[in-house]
């Protein structure tokens, strides 16, 4: 089988990152988890002190920043200018910010090339959130993972309950919130590309999802 460019985007606690580690692993490809990296660029926002519609200061820090995916056999890790910060961008104070960001003209031009640039020698999936339709519209197969939006709750509240204190009402209604964010954005909306695979993985295991991929990807 040739070698592909693979996207999968969806909202948030459909399963992304899961499933395309567990796809990347089967195809011996290289996983990019995008959203990463846009929670790189709302993490050094934070810290220093710049608003998420400062245009201005979020162009220059783009400029200043060297993020990189450091690829290893339990996953990849984020780096920025040489710093580790893979565990300190998974609060949800991040996520929304980084949500926020992410609908910032400036910042996704610079997340654009270095996207692009990821995936120019193809063996590789990206997950996120405008993959098949505006960083990789060309891509050799897309997916649109989705879920109930209580099913993305449950999901999320696994993931976080040991990190933090919050209910699965609260978490739920962080997600809802993100998808109103994602989905009605001026600049590129999260929205299935015409020609993705929707998948609903509310009543699917991952394992399920990632087999249903497989049979596709197969057919490429």
């Amino acid at each position: 089988m040739r070698s592909l460019l693979i996207t999968i985007d969806g909202p948030a606690g459909a399963g992304k990152t899961t499933v395309s580690r567990s796809l990347a692993k089967k195809l011996g490809y290289r996983y990019i988890d995008t959203g990463a990296l846009y929670r790189g660029i709302a993490f050094e926002a934070k810290a220093k002190g710049l608003r998420y519609d400062n245009d201005v200061g979020l162009e220059n820090l783009c400029m200043s920043l060297n993020l990189k995916l450091i690829f290893a056999e339990e996953g990849s890790r984020l780096f920025s200018n040489n710093k580790d910060i893979t565990d300190q961008i998974r609060s949800p104070e991040i996520s929304m910010l980084a949500s926020a960001v992410s609908s910032r003209p400036v910042v996704r031009k610079y997340l654009l090339g270095l996207q692009r640039n990821m995936g120019a020698g193809k063996g590789v999936i990206f997950e996120g959130r405008d993959m098949g339709t505006v960083v990789f519209p060309g891509a050799d197969m897309k997916f649109f993972l989705d879920a109930s939006l209580r099913t993305r709750a449950l999901r999320r509240y696994k993931e976080l309950s040991a990190k933090a204190s919050l209910t699965i009402e609260e978490i739920e209604q962080d997600i809802n919130q993100r998808d109103k964010n994602d989905t009605t954005r001026s600049l590129a909306p999260l929205k299935p590309a015409e020609d993705a695979i929707i998948v609903d993985s509310t009543d699917l295991s991952a394992d399920e999802v990632v087999e249903f991929m497989l049979s596709h990807i197969s057919r490429c």
